[in-house]
Order: C-alpha cells, then structure tokens, then sequence
C-alpha cells in the first residue's frame, strides 16, 4: 500500500511545520511537500522517502550539514540549500540511494563517502571553499548536469576507492583543481566542462583511473589534464581507434559500478574527442608512473607544451591535434614513452617532438609543420621511431639527432627545412624509404656511430644533397640525389662511407666530392649529369669505385687532386669530353673500366697490374707524371712510390705485426693465443681465396669466450677485430661493447630495436656481449631475452659478411646459452677457453704494471707476492687481472703512506731518495683478499 503524502508549510493549519517533523512521521515511500519558504533545520534522512519543493524552498542548516543521509532511498527536489560553514559539508551523504534532483547548494560543500550510491542531477554547488564535491569511500555517484561555480580551491575530489559519472557537467572557475582524483578512484566524464581552473583542470594521482570523452578544459592557470600516478599500462596500443572506443565504452560502464578491473583496458587515463586550450601550462602533463590515452583530442592555445610526458609516464596519441601552443607540441623526457599515430603537431613557437633523456617516441603516420625551432629533435639517450610522418616547415633541422639518440626512420618525408632536413650529430640513424626535399643540406650525418640511409631520395637541396661528416663511417643504400645546389654527395675528412646502388643526377657542383682522408668505397652508383665533375678527389683523398656509371658531367668525368689515390673498377664512362684529369702527384688505379663517347679516353690505358693488354704485354698502374713509369714517382733521391695494392699490403703486414706483438705480450692465455693465432693464418687463406676468386672455405667467424672475469676476454675480443680488419675482412674492427640491458628491453616491442641499434653500431667489426649468458636467466621463459637472441641471430645471418659476434661469460653458463637456441650453437662452433690466472702469472702482471708505472720491487717483494696470491681466496669474487691490477694500487697506497710518514728531512735523499719513492716492500702488501 502506497504511503500518506505529508505536507509542509510554515505556519499552516493541516500540515507540519518543519521539514524534520514530516520526516519522522512519514512511512517509507511517503512523497513529501514542502511548500515554499525558508527553513532553518538540519535534516538527517535514513529512510526511503520523496522531498518535493513547491515554488521556493530554501533549507538553511541550523547546525552541520543541512542534509545528511546514512541510509535508504531518499530524494530531494528542487531545494535551495544553505550552509553559513563554506568549508563543511553543506549536504553529507553517507550511505544509501540518495537523489537530489534540481537543487542548488550555496555556502558548502556536497560530500558522498562511505558506500553510498548517489545520484545529484540539474544540482549546482557555489560558494564553496577549499572543496565543491567531495566524494570518497567507496561510493558511487552519478553526476547529471551539475554546475559548480564561484568556489575557491578544488571543484571536485575523488579519493579513495569512490567511482563517480560526470555528464554535462561545468566547474567554473576553481581556484584549485578543477577535479582532482586520487587513490584508487575512477571518474567517467561525459560532455563535462572545467574552465578557469587554477593548478590544473584535472589532476590525477595515486593509483586513480580516468576517462574523458568530448570534454572541454581551458582557461586554466596551469595544467590542462596532469597525472602523476602510478595506474597500470593502457591496453590496447595496437587496437584500431574504432576497437579501442567500442572497448573504453564497455570499460567505462563497468567501471562506474564497480570499478576498473586489474589489467583491464580502463586502466590509465583516457581522453577521447576532448578540446584542451588556454593554459597556463601544458595541455596534457603526463608524469610519475601514469599511462595517458588521447584519442580524437585537440589541444592548443597552449602557454607549455601540448603534451609532455617525463619520469616514466606513457602517452598514446591517436588522432590528436597539438598545435598553436608557445612552446613545443609534444616533449618526452625522463625514461617517459610516447606513441603517437595519425596526429599533428602544428604552428609551435619550439619544437614540434623534442624527446630527450631515455625516452622513447614513436610516430605512425603524423604531421609534424610549421615549427619556430626544430620540428623533431632527440638528444641525450632517446630514442625515436617514425613511419610515414611528414615534416615541413621548420627553419631548422626537419629531424635532428645528437648526443647518444637514435633515429629509426622508415617512409617518412621531409620538405623544406631551413638548415637541413635529416641531421645526425653524435647519435645514430637507420633512415629507410625515405624522402628529402629542399634544406641548405638534404642529409648531413657526423657521428661515432654508423648511420645507415637505404632507399632514401634527396631532392633539390640548397647545397649539399648528402654531407658525410668528419671520421664518420656512414652506410648509404640505392640513395638518389637530384637537382642538390652544390655537391650531390660530399665525404668529409677521414670519413669512412659505404655506397651501394643509388645515383646522384643534376647536382650544380660536382656529383661526388671527396675529401682529404676520406677513404669511401662506393659500388654501383650513377652520376648522372653533373654541372661539374662526376667524381671529384680533393688533395689526399682516396676511395675504392666499383661498377659506377658516370656520365654526361661538364667537366672530366674524374678528377684526381695532388696525393689523392683512388682506384676504379669496372667503371664506365660517357657523355663527357674528358674521362680523367689528374694532378701529376696522384695515383689512379684502373681495372676494366669502358669509355664511350670521349674524344682523348685515358682510363682504358690504365689497366690492373699483372693483367695483359691486346697485345700480350703486362700492363702496369695508372699513374700521373709524363716520362716516369707506371706506378712509381721519383722522389728526388732516386727513390719511387709503391702502387696502391703493394703499399696497401705493406701496411696491412705492418699491422698483423704490431697485433701479434701485442698479443704475445698478454700474460698467460697460452691456448687462446695459439687459437687466435691460428685462426689468423686461417683467415688469411681466405683472404687469398677470395682474391683469386675461389669460394672461402665453410668458416665461423663467431666465437665463445668462455671464463671467468679478469682472464682478457675484452682485450682479446679488440685484438681479434684489428686482425680481420687488418686483413680485409672486417671494414672497421672496431669493438663495440654490450651487456643484457643494452639489447633486452622493458616491454613489449622494445626489444627488438634495442638489439638491432647496437648491433648496427658493431657493422665492420666485433660486437662483444659480456655475461651473455644471462640473455637466458634460469627458469624465466618469458622473458624478453629470447627475443633479443632471436633478432640477434637473424641480424647475424642477414649481415654475416659484415660482422662478429663473441659472446663471453662463465663456461657452464656460456653451455647453458648455446642449448637455448638452435640458431646460436649452429653459428659459434668454436669455443675459445679462458683460463684463470697462476700464481706466477698474476705476479707478472703486478711486475709489469709496476715496470709501466716506474716503480721496482725488492727481491723479498717479489716472493711474498706469491706466498699473498697462494693465499688469497679464488671465490666469486676474485677478478684475475683486475685483482691483480687493484693489489698493485693497494701497493702504491701503503708505499705512499709510509714514506709520507718519515722523516724525509733526516734521509740523504740524493743518494736514497730515487730508490725510497720507487721501491716496493713486502710491507706494502694489502693486508686482507681483494674485492
């Protein structure tokens, strides 16, 4: 049976006066009516009853909250509520089903804790301080049309483990946070409104989640959205933008009822087709642990940056527009990880991407333009991927990469950057499939490390089409340069450059400038219709040419400057009046090389050394000078110059000298130094082979060193890289270190390219990999490891001809690693074992740091040295060499200290004093083992 309606009305016959007393005679489910006017009470409800306004009803709180409900259904209409406490609770709801419906609420604020379940629809809340709406517990509140305005301090907290559902909400002008969540809440706002903020227009920590859909934030003084929390990664980075929003909706709606489930896709914050504009600071600060989706979003006018992310946050762009901010559109710093696809990052007064510390970027299909600086820039160790983004508009670099950055580049294009379009300084780049337009440099790369460009085009740069800086050892594959201002390619002093396929067409200098020192092997490359020379080599340049086409240049198609030494194979020349134009000091070695078209062709005459002409006679070295012999320059003392190849071979005999010399001074290592030794000579025959053009023998040049720290593993690993590139069958032999946390990344994806970087870093020499054996670690089949093995291996084979790998580490463990993979144990067949270090030979070590450092030992010295090694523990922590190295310092402590400590003023210096400061005494010996 349905209960009595009650009536209120002040001073009325038939009804009740307050609106308390109606409240405790009322059956649940009584409607009451409360009449207009002003009420000075506070009510507490626990039962399921209806308040109904009729015209103006103002509820003023005698004492307290003015309403507090702790249970049942109870429902509000139409009140003008009032609080004379602004920084209490004007309305508290502590449990039940409470409803208000169309009330406004002044002077205090609305609180919802415990396990409530509230619903507040057309509410407003003014005049509040230090919080608007507070909601905490684990409550559940759904917002409908609600308006908080002139309140100072925060418009809304969400703490605790509370959920809340905002739709078509507005807080107006709060000088704190527009809405802060914290804890373990989760907010869902709908078409929500948050204007003229202080700290930021939604700030969320702890382990809060979030999610933001078609919602406008400005006007704030500091952030747009700030999140500094540690909410779980966002799923579904791989998902299509419809799957993801299908996925986030279902999300949402579980999560108001009970909350984001562990692992779930709502984790994170999410903003979809939201606006964010006219903040103080940045549009989106994504900080701490916090993961943040934008998906449809728009976020300019902005005074810091659209979006920065830093520490180890993480960021998913997805068709996000960042553009008309006054500082840079998208930064990542700290360790902090961002993924954009399909974006813009547009009109900035700085950087379009700029991306330093560790960071990770990653860009798919985005437009980077109109930047005041440069419009992707990566510094420190950060490393970046872009497909197919576009770049224009910059008056600097369009991409820039220095310090220890990388670059991986793949189909992206580059239009019209004021300095130059892809930059390497420092770092490194992969650069694939893409294109260059315009720049004062098309390409310019200077670094330590080994950039690579493959299927690149270059168009119509200011200057240069490619720069290959001082001493760098860059890789360029099927490049095209059309139409550059001045050099299409220019190779810089002792530069070391790879050129495979590729054409350089219509460049206004010359097609290829080499410089002094420069040392480029160029295979298969067209130049094409040089305004210049095809192929200019500065004074003391050099470089070895195969199968190269030039053609149609202005001037000689080569030109040698003075000490310039060069050598040509299978080239073919046309188009051109003159073939070749050299100073009478450079040296020209020419093999099989074909003329066509020009009047006075000298290459032809320049045949190889040991090969016949037409007519049965040997030919002899191209050289300059008229009058002198083939392959020989006089000096002035009767003297004359080797060829290039004698010379060539000369030194390459010099250096396996000085290696072997170097290797035989090691202490100990007997059996290994045998096998490197032997493996030389082994080499060598290949060597021979291959220039006599037989097929090397089957051979792996990959090798295991097995051993403890401290047995020379490092320095055997150099020795062995020098002695391939001595022989020619490394480019560099250069020795590039790394452990597990250079090739093993921390999620999904980030594998892969780590490996591949620093295997790229090894090309043209030895990639050593210390304590390999914990690529494996024990009983953790999932782990990352086993992918880096498998990209390594796969590297290793798609690149066998280019590098080495040795992997070290302690012999069972090194067993246990080449069991782990099919494809490791197939590729290292030989095992080279580093044996720990005798008494007698770790005592030679000391003597020989000692002789190198000018100290001596006395004769008892060296005794008790043995009787200190014999005795000195060989647990875990013993070190071979570096402990033998670190006694030795030990040494020099104590001996520094106790002469310190006499009387030097007594001594005949000049007749003890050399033998006082250089001699070591068994006195000086560390007293205790060595760490």
């Amino acid at each position: 049976m349905r209960a009595a309606a009650q009536r209120v009305a002040p001073g009325s016959w038939g009804g009740h006066r307050t609106i308390g007393a109606a409240v405790r005679s009322a059956k649940p489910g009584a409607v009451i009516t409360v009449q207009a006017g002003t009420y000075t009470e506070s009510l507490v409800l626990d039962k399921d009853v209806s308040l109904v306004a009729k015209g103006v009803v103002r509820l003023v709180a005698s004492r307290g909250p003015a309403v507090t409900v702790h249970a049942g259904a109870a429902e509000l209409r139409g009140f003008a509520i009032a609080s004379s406490a602004p920084r209490d609770a004007a309305v508290l709801l502590r449990g039940g089903e409470p409803v208000l419906r169309d009330c406004e609420i002044t002077g205090g604020r609305v609180e919802v804790s415990g396990a409530a379940a509230a619903l507040l629809s057309g509410c407003s809340v003014r005049q509040a301080e230090s919080v608007a709406v507070w909601l905490a517990g684990t409550s559940r509140t759904t917002l409908e049309d609600l308006t908080v305005g002139g309140c100072t301090g925060d418009g809304l907290i969400v703490e605790d483990e509370a959920r809340a559902e905002l739709t078509d909400a507005l807080i107006d002008g709060a000088t704190g946070r527009g809405a802060l969540l914290t804890g373990g809440a989760h907010a869902t706002l709908t078409r929500c409104e948050v204007r003229g903020s202080g700290v930021a227009a939604v700030l969320v920590e702890g382990h809060a989640t979030a999610a933001l859909r078609e919602c406008r934030l400005h006007e704030a003084t500091g952030q747009g959205v700030w999140t500094r929390g540690t909410a779980g990664r966002l799923a579904g980075a791989a998902q299509s933008s419809e799957g993801r929003a299908a996925e986030g909706q279902a999300s949402e709606g579980r999560a108001t009822a009970s909350g984001p489930r562990s692992g779930s896709g709502s984790q994170g914050v999410r903003l979809r087709d939201c606006e964010i504009f006219r903040t103080g600071g940045a549009g989106v600060l994504v900080d701490g642990g916090s993961a943040v989706l934008l998906d449809g979003c728009h976020v300019h006018h902005t005074a810091g940056a659209a979006v920065l992310v830093t520490a180890e946050a993480a960021v998913e762009l997805v068709s996000v527009r960042a553009v008309d901010c006054e500082d840079t559109a998208l930064v990542v710093s700290g360790s902090g990880r961002a993924a954009a696809r399909d974006s813009t990052f547009a009109r900035t007064a700085a950087n379009g991407v700029y991306a330093v510390g560790e960071a990770d970027v990653s860009l798919t299909g985005c437009t980077v333009r109109d930047t005041a600086y440069t419009a992707v820039h990566l510094g420190g160790g950060a490393r970046a991927t872009a497909r197919d983004c576009t770049v224009s508009g910059t008056p600097e670099y369009g991409m820039r990469v220095t310090e220890r950055a990388e670059l991986l580049a793949d189909g992206c294009e580059v239009n019209d950057a004021g300095l130059t379009g892809v930059s390497v300084e420092g770092g490194d780049a992969a650069v694939r499939g893409c294109r260059v337009n315009g720049g004062r440099d098309g390409v310019r790369l200077r670094t330590t490390h080994r950039p690579l460009l493959a299927d690149c085009e270059i168009t119509a740069a200011g200057e240069t089409g490619v720069r290959i800086g001082r001493e760098t050892g860059a890789r360029l594959e099927n490049v095209r340069v059309t139409g550059s201002g001045g050099a299409g390619l220019l190779l810089e002093e002792d530069s070391t450059a790879v050129v495979e396929g590729g054409a350089v067409r219509e460049s206004q200098g010359s097609g290829v400038v080499v410089r002094a020192g420069a040392r480029p092997r160029i295979l298969g490359l067209t130049v094409e219709a040089a305004a210049k020379n095809a192929l200019f080599v500065e004074e003391g340049g050099e470089g070895r040419y195969e199968d190269c086409h030039l053609t149609k240049s202005r001037f000689p198609a080569v030109y040698a400057a003075a000490r310039s030494r060069l050598v040509l194979r299978r080239c073919t020349v046309d188009g051109t009046e003159t073939d070749l134009l050299r100073d009478d000091e450079a040296v020209v070695h020419a093999e099989d090389c074909h003329v066509e078209d020009v009047a006075e062709p000298l290459l032809p005459t320049l045949a190889a050394p040991g090969t016949e002409d037409g007519e049965g006679r040997k030919a002899v070295p191209a050289v300059a000078g008229a009058g002198r012999r083939a392959g020989a320059k006089d000096d002035g003392k009767g003297r004359t110059d080797k060829s290039e190849d004698e010379q060539s071979a000369e030194e390459a005999a010099a250096k396996l000298a000085e290696l072997h010399v170097e290797l035989d001074r090691l202490v100990g290592l007997d059996g290994v130094k045998r096998e490197v030794v032997t493996m030389t000579k082994l080499m060598q025959m290949v060597k021979v082979r291959q220039d006599a053009g037989l097929a090397p023998p089957p051979l792996s040049r990959h090798l295991v060193f097995a051993g403890n720290p401290g047995t020379g593993k490092t320095t055997v690993a150099r020795l062995y890289g020098g002695f391939l590139a001595a022989l020619g069958l490394l480019s560099r032999g250069h020795l590039v270190e790394a452990d597990r946390g250079d090739l093993v990344g921390e999620y999904v994806g980030h594998t892969a390219p780590k490996t591949t970087a620093v295997f790229r870093r090894a090309l043209g020499g030895v990639l050593f990999i210390d304590e390999a054996y914990s690529l494996v670690p024990q009983g953790q089949v999932t782990d990352f490891g086993s992918e880096a093995i498998s990209t390594l291996v796969k590297l290793m084979e798609d690149h066998r001809d280019e590098v080495v790998v040795i992997v070290a580490g302690y012999p069972i463990e090194m067993s246990r690693l080449m069991e782990s993979n099919a494809g490791l144990s197939s590729r290292f067949t030989r095992t080279l074992v580093f044996d720990d270090y005798t008494t007698p030979e770790l005592v030679r070590i000391v003597e020989h740091q000692a002789d190198s450092h000018e100290y001596a030992f006395a004769p008892e010295t060296t005794d008790a040295l043995h009787g200190y090694f014999d005795a000195l523990p060989r647990g875990e922590q013993f070190g071979n060499g570096r402990s033998a190295r670190q006694v030795f310092q030990r040494m020099t402590e104590r001996h520094a200290q106790r002469v310190a400590e006499l009387d030097l003023s007594a001594l005949d210096l000049a007749s003890a004093g050399a033998d006082l400061l250089t001699t070591l005494l068994p006195a000086d010996l560390p007293p205790g083992g060595v760490t």
